[in-house]
């Protein structure tokens, strides 16, 4: 007599073997759901909301590969992806420091401290000097999870450095702005940076030096006001916010329901305000197309 694994009856050695069920086969209730599981970090595409595993995401540049949404990058790691060669950093030895003991929901040093320890830096502008396919250059990036990539004091320090640095080089100077205007817990002293990275950027043509300005998503206020709009060419990705006052902002202003793509690349590009979007794939080969031919490399 033996027990059939599948019902759990009580065959005869006489039943035939048809009937009998496979062993070492166990059969899954009804109820019971497959779920796909990961066994890494995973993030999903706000667009199409596709789950695309961090490693994945970062080798094709955190663009989407089911739906090609262009997703925020942080910018240490935008500016390992663009440069071949990273020669070194610069701007490190500036540090934000607290002039007018600002206040508001927490203190201004108390809120320093937690974008460090959220992003790994030390202030929302990070600055590299590097080789992009044989032609060196200084690049710099806003990281707008660091307090919304604001433009405070240090900021402008770090632009300004590497403005200078790339004039006594003699080598083109890339931007890739991503933030939402001047930073408030610096008052005057973050709005002087407009000025103050304007007239390094004036002082770039005047040494004949391309400045191009890599507009990501979103950059808005002063920055947009300033070094972000001031370039010899002017490039967005895709889908990208470009502006100075918010959306809604303009829309309680003219009280106008302002439809889409207002303030996307794609309406600044057709209003004549840049002057081409370029996919993320093919940002690296443009860049280089464009400073080879404004520096006479071809």
């Amino acid at each position: 007599m033996s027990q059939d694994v599948k019902s759990g009856k009580i065959l005869s050695p006489a039943t035939p073997w048809t009937d009998r069920g496979v062993p070492g086969i166990h059969m899954p209730d009804e109820q019971q759901v497959l779920k796909a599981t990961f066994t890494e970090p995973t993030i999903e595409c706000p667009e199409c909301h596709a789950l695309v595993t961090r490693t994945a995401m970062s080798f094709n540049a955190y663009v989407c590969p089911q739906c090609d949404e262009h997703l925020r990058m942080k910018a240490r790691e935008r500016l390992n992806w663009f440069f071949d060669q990273v020669k070194m950093e610069l701007g490190q030895e500036f540090k934000a420091k607290d002039p007018l003991n600002f206040v508001d929901s927490k203190p201004y040093p108390e809120r320093m401290a937690e974008a460090q320890k959220k992003t790994g830096e030390t202030e929302a502008l990070v600055v590299m000097q590097g080789v992009l396919k044989g032609v060196p250059l200084i690049a710099c990036a806003f990281e707008f999870d660091f307090m919304g990539g604001s433009m405070g004091s240090v900021v402008g320090d770090r632009f300004v450095q590497a403005a200078e640095r790339a004039i006594e080089n003699k080598q083109p100077l890339i931007c890739f702005a991503a933030s939402g205007g001047a930073r408030m817990q610096e008052g005057m002293l973050s709005l002087m940076q407009m000025a103050r990275t304007s007239a390094a950027i004036q002082k770039m043509k005047e040494a004949g030096l391309p400045y191009i300005v890599v507009l990501t998503h979103p950059v808005y206020g002063g920055v947009t006001a300033s070094l972000a709009m001031l370039g010899d060419v002017h490039i967005a990705e895709p889908k990208a916010m470009i502006g100075f006052a918010g959306k809604r902002v303009i829309e309680q202003t003219v009280r106008e329901k302002l439809e889409e793509p207002f303030q996307r690349a794609e309406y600044l590009l057709d209003h004549g305000v840049i002057d081409q979007i370029v996919h993320r794939h093919a940002l690296r080969d443009t860049v280089y197309r464009i400073v080879a031919k404004l520096m006479n490399l071809t």
